[in-house]
């Protein structure tokens, strides 16, 4: 609707990682420095993590877009809670390899053999592993059995392991995992985008579809815009969608921070009215100021992503409330400061 009315040629701001809208910030630069740097050693294992949303998935889908596909075959595979074995299937499975009724030592022979074929072929493996942080040790170490397959000097398989922070923790700290730990090579967390990369960021996206200034976003409208989102990428998404939304909705030519507010609050009010709550509702509703319905108790994994959102906006709240009694408690104290010195 709104693609129409500002006449776009797309959807700027979709949930669905796009890399033709991939955005250099300086922690995605570092990071995509850090995979290039991997791909020139040719070996080992590079680590990124990130929070939810942190754009990873675009980060690799960008680097995938731009490999030379007569030089490397690459494999990315999305995993969840799955055994040591399991994870081998869905290797072979990237990687094209028939998986239909082979145990495990075959499996591995013809990973090894594809490997082996690429490599005469001049080629290099690449696996990229997502949502890395779902695998049990177990199946780490399978990951670290594959880069034992070498042709003379040179690995025959390189992996990038792409995880949410919690990652972090078990590689580094799990004694089971000294062995994976000795060929990691580089690693990188992405951080959240300065106030600065947001309004880059936003405006980025926007000029791929053929944005000319209309709707023109205030100065105001992309500092309440950060503020709530706190420069992650997802969460920018989602709101700016239901910005231009809205725009569209009230045919509005200039975004300004009024109008970001309002999305905000239909946003909240979204939230808190369909969650998984019946008792706690109150004190959403004092949190928030408003009156909002409750709503019968039920826990599936859509409404967990709810209440974590929830999480996130009292939060924003509780900083916002406490950076206001900050700023209050220090006007008193330098009127104070000042009453001492003229000796009220």
């Amino acid at each position: 609707m709104f693609a129409d009315f500002y006449g776009f040629k797309g959807k700027p701001f979709q949930l669905t990682p796009d890399p033709n809208f991939y955005f250099d910030s300086s922690t995605h630069h570092k990071a995509m420095a850090y995979l290039t740097y991997g791909l020139s050693q040719g070996e080992g294992f590079i680590i990124v993590t990130g929070e939810i949303g942190a754009g990873k998935t675009i980060l690799v889908d960008r680097l995938l877009d731009d490999l030379d596909k007569e030089q490397y075959v690459a494999a990315k595979i999305v995993t969840t809670h799955i055994d040591a074995d399991d994870i081998l299937r869905m290797v072979a499975a990237g990687f094209g390899i028939d998986i239909i009724s082979k145990d495990k030592a075959i499996l591995l022979n013809e990973i090894e053999g594809f490997l082996r074929r690429n490599h005469r072929k001049g080629k290099r493996a690449l696996l990229i592993v997502d949502e890395v942080q779902n695998l049990p040790i177990s199946a780490l170490e399978e990951l670290r059995m594959l880069s034992n397959f070498q042709e003379g000097d040179r690995a025959l398989l390189q992996s990038f392991l792409i995880g949410q922070p919690e990652f972090r923790d078990k590689w580094a700290f799990s004694p089971e995992l000294e062995q994976l730990r000795q060929r990691v090579i580089a690693t990188h967390h992405l951080q959240s985008m300065t106030s600065d990369e947001t309004r880059d960021y936003i405006q980025h996206r926007l000029k791929i579809v053929g944005w000319l200034d209309r709707p023109h976003f205030t100065d105001g409208a992309f500092q309440a815009i950060y503020q709530f989102a706190n420069g992650v990428p997802r969460k920018l998404n989602t709101l700016c969608s239901r910005i231009l939304l809205f725009g569209a909705i009230e045919e509005l030519d200039i975004i300004d921070e009024k109008t970001v507010l309002n999305v905000i609050e239909d946003m909240e009010y979204d939230i808190v009215s369909s969650g998984p709550h019946t008792q706690n509702v109150n004190g959403l509703n004092s949190a928030f100021g408003k009156q909002y319905p409750a709503q019968q108790p039920s826990l599936d994994d859509g409404e967990m992503e709810v209440l974590k959102e929830r999480i996130y906006v009292l939060e924003k709240y509780v900083k916002i409330h406490d950076e206001t009694i900050k700023s209050a408690l220090d006007i008193i104290t330098g009127l104070m400061g000042q009453d001492e010195d003229q000796g009220v």
